[in-house]
């Protein structure tokens, strides 16, 4: 009886929450915060890397760290986050949005219909919390993930080839009536979702947003708000992050016209090159905002942006080295003609070990006037 007992103390979890949604590192625990860099497909050195390895690095590290699996691997970080969506089942204590402008396969050969040059969000990401807490994963990875019913977790061949960003943070239920909200300006494409009704009343925002879903995973038409939000989000253990979202209305660059006035800090930025009407460095305004042109991610090997289909930025200052500074954002917008006047946004944190691995990783950048120089 009293070896029962003891079973008994050591398996109930302490403090009386139960909850399990989280962000996992590669060890599988439960992690408040997580940064994963996909590395591009490299054909140089002695064996190729086959595009699927990573970097990550979460919250208590010292930086950017090799991952242990691959990025299709159910056991790594991203895998066993992003998993916990498909074995839910039928839940109905667990709600989830699934967003993408370019989503997944629908069916074996037949592709959802990619909507990347309409006037709907360029925005990507997860959204998966119980009456507890949850998670908002925001990426860069078309095709991704697959929708619920598929029943497994698994990442996109098409994500392979180039340079991905992901952060995930873990955020108690409170935050995502605000979250919802965020998304709402951002008019996302949803693909899949379910907001049951035991959770509706909770995050109506969310609600919502998974209520415009078009039955045939269109973009859902556009909700009249506001043309841009920034707000503080603070995760589950209290590291506060800055939300930015922007509608189709607000038709600037995110990154010149808003982050950089509003964190007051010049910004190098990362994003995707190999489209039409690419905004060059700017250094209009009183701010630099700089292309970035060459990356080495935790000095693994150096590659190009037109490899990186990430969207990051990060200060040339250190914090406390002049107003502003020490600043990472990661989010799923380009600097271009065509996404100033598309919803999308970015999550920024302020954090010295953050800075310095996005910081060191920005090699060389397009100069204001063009050439190139060293970040």
């Amino acid at each position: 009886m009293l070896l029962f007992i003891s079973l008994l103390i050591i398996c109930v979890p302490l403090g009386g929450d139960t909850s399990t949604i989280s962000c996992y590192n590669d060890q599988g625990d439960a992690v408040d915060w997580f940064y994963v860099y996909k590395l591009p497909k490299e054909h140089g050195g002695k064996a190729p890397i086959k595009g699927e390895k990573y970097l990550l690095m979460n919250k208590g590290g010292e930086g950017w760290t090799d991952g242990k699996y691959t990025v299709n691997d159910t056991a790594g970080a991203l895998g066993r986050t992003v998993g916990q969506l498909y074995s839910q089942g039928k839940n109905k204590e667990v709600a989830y949005i699934l967003y993408n402008d370019q989503p997944p396969l629908k069916d074996v050969g037949d592709r959802w219909v990619d909507n990347s040059g309409s006037r709907g969000g360029h925005t990507k990401g997860v959204v998966l919390l119980d009456k507890n807490q949850g998670f908002w994963l925001v990426h860069s990875t078309p095709h991704f993930p697959p929708v619920q019913q598929a029943g497994e977790y698994s990442y996109p061949g098409s994500g392979v080839n180039n340079g991905q960003n992901f952060i995930c943070v873990t955020y108690p239920l409170d935050r995502f009536q605000t979250i919802g909200e965020q998304l709402q300006i951002n008019q996302p494409n949803v693909y899949d979702c379910d907001v049951p009704e035991s959770l509706a009343s909770l995050v109506p925002a969310l609600a919502a947003v998974c209520k415009k879903k078009h039955p045939s995973g269109l973009i859902f038409p556009h909700v009249k708000t506001v043309s841009n939000r920034s707000v503080t989000l603070t995760s589950k253990d209290g590291t506060n992050f800055i939300s930015f979202a922007k509608g189709s209305s607000f038709n600037n660059d995110l990154y010149h016209s808003w982050v950089a006035p509003t964190l007051q800090s010049n910004l190098l930025v990362q994003f995707w090159v190999r489209s039409t009407g690419i905004l060059p460095s700017d250094c209009s305004r009183g701010w630099r905002v700089l292309d970035i042109q060459s990356i080495s991610p935790g000095q693994t090997f150096t590659f190009k942006t037109s490899q990186d289909h990430s969207k990051w930025a990060v200060s040339t200052k250190a914090a406390g080295s002049g107003a502003g500074g020490g600043w990472v954002c990661v989010g799923d917008i380009n600097r271009n003609e065509a996404e100033e006047k598309r919803g999308g946004g970015t999550v920024c944190l302020r954090d010295p070990v953050v800075w310095k691995a996005y910081r060191t990783a920005a090699l060389e950048c397009e100069a204001c006037g063009g050439g190139t120089i060293k970040c």
